[in-house]
């Protein structure tokens, strides 16, 4: 068992608090946690509870969610199931888990969102949008990868909803459908996506792809669907290579090892390009006969793209160099599960830089299978991402 420390509380304001128990019965984890977090808030209800558990708790998670909405009373109840769960400075990346962090949020409005998709005559569709009419800001939002179309819904609310922010993250810790679960107050499903739309909010974003950038920003002049063919009027293989032969023997080694990615300016209209302007995706294969290269996003000619590189060190550079001047009272973070020990080889790494930046705010969160936040001022989908909730 851990327990986190929450700042000073003022009733007047937004307050926040974090949990994690290891005790490996459901009724004594929760037990802990929600004892934890109304120490932390002076014996007050939170409004919005979002917890997390690892799978060895899914058969009871009925029992474990009853108990918590009892002794807590929010107004909106988050759940997922995790490989790993996070709070505080302690990423449990694996073995028995719950974790949760609960907030009081004066005069914000909540509303959850239970999301699945449905046949129609036209197709699928993603049905589960309030009807009545609102303008939120932030959707924390937990999907199972398996059963709901999220790079759609991604495009649709880009389309209709273009001042939405969305971050969040797929539910992990299963191989198959089914194996997950998702929870909105006192439901819980193993597929579609839930999640809790919030206006009123103070909170801000942190995305960090854990890459660095590499070479100089080219244009895309020719390629299709997921192919670059030419960069600056030349094979894109050629300007590859080019990078290879002038880059340092540690990057020249990354870009063997397959370190290597694509990043997509997302906003054209910048004059300068620096973090958080790249959509990072993959380079996932080459053509030595035409010179193209593939990448994991769809091409458009025209399109200003630059090389990266993935590796520990430029992943801890980049997460620091995003929380660096940042304020935050409380915190929910998404954290890719190709992160962790397997990434920096030691444990505790993005909460420990959260805590040693932030300091020890409440904090809490889950390992995922894949993240979602804004790049550019839109909301993606990512891989071996570190996304985070600020609160203030």
């Amino acid at each position: 068992m851990s327990g986190v420390s929450a700042l000073p509380s003022n009733p007047s304001s937004a307050r926040f608090a974090a949990a994690l128990s290891q005790h490996p019965l459901p009724a004594h984890a929760v037990g802990e946690v929600a004892g934890q977090i109304l120490d932390q808030l002076d014996g007050d209800d939170p409004d919005l509870v979002f917890c997390f558990s690892s799978p060895h708790f899914v058969g009871a998670l009925d029992d474990a969610v009853h108990a918590l909405r009892s002794l807590l009373s929010p107004r909106v109840l988050l759940g997922s199931t995790a490989s790993g769960v996070i709070a505080g400075t302690l990423e449990a990346e694996e073995g028995i888990g719950f974790a949760a962090f609960a907030a009081c949020l004066p005069g914000v409005d909540l509303e959850p969102l239970v999301l699945t998709t449905e046949s129609t005559p036209d197709g699928a569709t993603i049905v589960g949008w309030p009807e009545r009419a609102i303008d939120p800001e932030l959707l924390l939002l937990a999907v199972d990868p398996f059963t709901f179309p999220t790079d759609a819904f991604l495009q649709r609310i880009r389309d209709d909803r273009p001042d939405l922010t969305i971050l969040g993250g797929f539910a992990s810790g299963a191989n198959r459908p089914g194996g997950n679960r998702l929870l909105v107050d006192g439901r819980q499903s193993a597929h579609g996506a839930a999640g809790v739309l919030l206006s009123g909010a103070h909170a801000t974003t942190v995305v960090s792809q854990g890459c660095r950038p590499i070479g100089e920003p080219f244009v895309v002049t020719r390629g299709e669907r997921n192919f670059v063919a030419e960069l600056g009027g030349r094979p894109a293989l050629d300007r590859l290579r080019e990078l290879a032969d002038s880059a340092s023997d540690d990057d020249r080694a990354l870009l063997q090892q397959g370190g290597l990615q694509l990043g997509f300016v997302v906003d054209e209209h910048r004059v300068e390009f620096g973090r958080g302007d790249f959509l990072v995706r993959s380079v996932v294969g080459a053509d030595r006969d035409t010179g193209a290269i593939a990448v994991g996003e769809q091409v458009a000619i025209g399109r200003t793209v630059q090389f990266h590189v993935r590796d520990a060190a430029a992943a801890d550079d980049e997460l620091r160099a995003l929380l660096t001047g940042r304020h935050a009272r409380g915190a929910v973070m998404f954290t890719c599960n190709g992160r962790g020990r397997s990434l920096f080889g030691d444990p505790d790494h993005d909460a420990g830089v959260v805590a040693e930046l932030l300091g020890p705010i409440p904090l809490a969160g889950m390992f995922c299978a894949g993240e979602i936040g804004p790049v550019g001022g839109q909301n993606f989908l990512h891989a071996f991402t570190a996304t985070l909730a600020l609160f203030d």
